[in-house]
């Protein structure tokens, strides 16, 4: 923005810019999908130039306007999902925290977004967002059996597929905390993604991470995969129904954190045997097609977290 521009007119000029991004992604089919990724850019520029204040002053005139113009519910997914999320990053910014910090900052309130959005949509408009979710996936392996059958597909060998995704739906709604960090994680990572592409041309700076090869993650997280596994395993064959779906949740989240670690212990492989880019493309593919692969990796992420590879077999280099 230029200098003889005041606070208060390029917050304006940011709500109305935050507003068009919300009108786009409800209306513009296919495009949408990608322009909501950057709802919260303008947001994190006016919160990293001028404070919270101004920020969250922003963020409550866009809920009023999109309120207005697209309705309730989408207003108030927008404005949580992202717009808080761009605070939270411009602040981190603002403050001068490490790239680390503002990430988790972000994934923080990005998380408690995403509850309050639920909660907001089902105590107010008395929706329950999850099994709408839950119910649009359903429907969508519903449409791809019908296309099926049409193709002339055995139908013995489609009603054994929709034998399997039932279960596969009922593991789903029990893996609902997961799935909110999860969406949570993906908002934050869009919102840290756009704002490193578009703050350098404002001339705003945003800190960068570690090299990928020296991520660690605290050996918490193996302990926790522990104790999920062990309450899995006591929910299921004793009929613990609560105790069975927050180990499920504990043991998930855990495994997930072991999987970047162990990709990063792979990278660090990788470049001590100096392999290609090309070649490590294909191996990361195929072990994410691969089940067995992904949680090899995982666990070894895991147990990574303890005993350290890279610092026994490679001397910390």
């Amino acid at each position: 923005m230029g200098k003889n521009i005041t606070p208060t007119i390029e917050g304006g000029l940011l709500v109305a810019i935050t507003v068009i991004l919300g009108l786009v992604t409800v209306y513009v089919p296919i495009i949408g999908m990608f322009v909501e990724f950057f709802f919260a850019l303008p947001l994190a520029v006016l919160t990293a130039r001028h404070g919270a204040g101004r920020g969250f002053a922003a963020l409550f005139v866009t809920l009023i306007l999109l309120t207005i113009l697209i309705g309730p519910l989408f207003a108030v997914r927008l404005t949580l999902s992202f717009g808080v999320c761009g605070i939270a990053l411009g602040w981190g910014v603002l403050k001068n925290f490490d790239a680390i910090k503002i990430f988790l900052l972000t994934l923080i309130v990005a998380s408690a977004a995403q509850v309050l959005t639920i909660v907001l949509l089902l105590v107010i408009m008395d929706v329950n967002f999850i099994e709408m979710q839950i119910q649009l996936v359903r429907e969508s392996f519903d449409e791809s059996f019908a296309m099926y059958e049409s193709a002339g597909v055995d139908k013995a060998r489609i009603a054994e597929a929709q034998g399997q995704v039932e279960p596969l739906l009922q593991t789903l709604s029990l893996l609902v905390p997961t799935l909110i960090m999860l969406s949570a994680l993906t908002v934050t990572a869009a919102v840290w993604f756009t704002s490193k592409w578009i703050f350098p041309k404002l001339h705003l700076k945003l800190p960068t991470f570690p090299p990928f090869a020296r991520w660690k993650f605290p050996p918490i997280f193996l302990y926790l995969a522990a104790f999920g596994a062990l309450g899995l395993y006591w929910g299921v064959t004793r009929g613990w129904t609560q105790i069975e779906e927050v180990s499920l949740n504990i043991l998930v989240i855990a495994m997930i954190v072991g999987l970047v670690q162990g990709f990063a212990l792979l990278s660090v492989v990788f470049d001590r045997w100096k392999v290609s880019k090309l070649v490590r493309r294909l191996l990361y593919v195929l072990i994410c097609l691969n089940l067995f692969l992904l949680q090899l990796v995982a666990i070894t992420g895991l147990v990574d977290m303890l005993i350290d590879y890279r610092k026994k077999i490679f001397d910390g280099k």
